[in-house]
This record gives structure tokens, C-alpha cells and sequence, in this order.
């Protein structure tokens, strides 16, 4: 029961963030931003159920792809008349570079068939993936500017500083934030994995959830200095 990833929880989850967001700071771009989440998480549950059936259709089109191939070759060797003669060296050769290089050209052609599930798989995998890629960045810019300085420090903007009006309970909630939705997008990530066996794909997760996990390593360098701050009892908000 706790062995695997559960896309429903997993969308659960978004869900409530989304939620908490929008009642924490109602129309800030962290809320839309956890929107999309929310609604990538809806579409990444029925995404890994076509990765993990089989495609019926695709198996169906290589396999008589593949004894279309096989009564071709079967009806070129029955038609072919046999020699009784002994061969010369030189078409003995040649014979047989032919024969190898219908081989390899056979063995090429049976290799893109089999694969052929695999690769479109594949694709829809890393199309996906190149989303949450992107996604983690997006929440990464939302706290890009949400430094704990002007905590410490609120008088020393300049006239180019970000608008900075959150007291430190919001700024650390902001962060929360921003850590758990690099959480779920790691979650989903690794979703596109756990039923769908594929170097390529597992590669491609695994640079995902290293950067979420980076991006959260960071806001949570930000949170310590909050945390420290708290416990020193300084830039108490209003």
C-alpha cells in the first residue's frame, strides 16, 4: 500500500495547496502558479495509466507488420531455384555480401517495429517531463525575490528594490509554498517512472527531481535565516 507513488493523493495534494495559497495571499501569482500545478497533477494521473497499459493498436500494426516481412522472405527463398552448380569464388562472395546486408537491413527494420511502442512512450513521457522541468522554474522565480533581508533590514531598499510587504510569518509561509509545490513536482516526476521502464525517461525524471530538490535546498537556506531570526526575537512584523 505505501510502496508506491499514488497519483490520486498526489493530485489531493495539489489540490489543497492551491487552496491553502489562495486563502494565504488570494490573487497572487504563487496561486496561479499552483493552479497550473493542480492541474498538471489532474493530468499526469490519467497520462501514466496509457503508460503503464499496453497499446493494443501499435502491437497489433508491428505484428503484422513483422509476418507481412516473414511471408516475404519465406515466399523469396521458395521461389529462388537452386543451383546445382558449384559457385565460383567471386559470386560466392557476392552472394553472400547480399545476404548480409538484407540481414542487417531485416534486423533494422524488426528493431524499429519492436521499439516502436517503447519510443512513443517514450515521447509522452518527455514531454511531460520538459513541462515540470519548467514548472519548478516557475516557482523559483516566485521566490526569487522573497529574501529574508528586509526582514533584518527594512530601510535599506533602493529605489529599483522589488515591492517588499510581507512580515515574517507570511514571508516564511510564501516560502513553505513555493518548497512544497518543488515537492509535488518531484512527485509527478518520479510518477513517470514507477510503471514505465525506460533509461531515457528515468534519466529525464531523475534531472527533475535533482533540480526540485536544488530549488528547494535553497528556499530552505532562506527559512533557517527566518528561523534564526525568530529565535533571536528580531524583525517582528506588524
Amino acid at each position: 500500500m505505501y510502496r508506491e507513488l499514488d497519483p490520486k493523493r498526489i493530485v489531493a495534494t495539489a489540490e489543497a495547496l492551491e487552496k491553502r495559497v489562495e486563502e494565504r495571499f488570494p490573487g497572487s501569482g504563487l496561486s496561479r502558479v499552483c493552479h497550473e500545478l493542480h492541474e498538471v497533477a489532474v493530468e499526469t494521473e490519467p497520462r501514466i495509466g496509457r503508460l503503464r497499459r499496453p497499446r493494443w493498436g501499435i502491437r497489433v500494426l508491428v505484428f503484422a507488420a513483422v509476418a507481412l516481412m516473414v511471408a516475404v522472405v519465406a515466399t523469396a527463398v521458395v521461389s529462388v531455384r537452386v543451383k546445382m552448380e558449384t559457385p565460383g569464388l567471386a559470386e560466392l562472395f557476392q552472394g553472400l555480401d547480399a545476404a548480409v546486408n538484407e540481414i542487417i537491413l531485416l534486423g533494422i527494420a524488426l528493431f524499429f517495429l519492436f521499439t516502436l511502442e517503447t519510443r512513443v512512450k517514450r515521447r509522452t513521457a518527455l514531454r511531460a517531463l520538459h513541462e515540470l522541468r519548467s514548472l519548478a522554474h516557475v516557482i523559483d522565480m516566485h521566490q526569487l525575490t522573497k529574501d529574508p533581508e528586509h526582514v533584518l533590514f527594512p530601510h535599506r531598499a533602493t529605489a529599483s528594490s522589488p515591492s517588499r510587504t510581507m512580515d515574517r510569518f507570511a514571508l516564511g509561509r510564501y516560502l513553505d509554498y513555493c518548497s512544497e509545490g518543488l515537492s509535488i513536482v518531484s512527485k509527478l516526476a518520479a510518477l513517470h517512472v514507477q510503471y514505465f521502464n525506460d533509461g531515457v525517461v528515468l534519466d529525464a525524471s531523475d534531472d527533475v527531481q535533482d533540480l526540485a530538490q536544488a530549488l528547494s535546498a535553497k528556499i530552505g537556506q532562506k527559512i533557517m535565516i527566518l528561523d534564526a531570526v525568530a529565535a533571536r526575537g528580531e524583525g517582528k512584523g506588524p
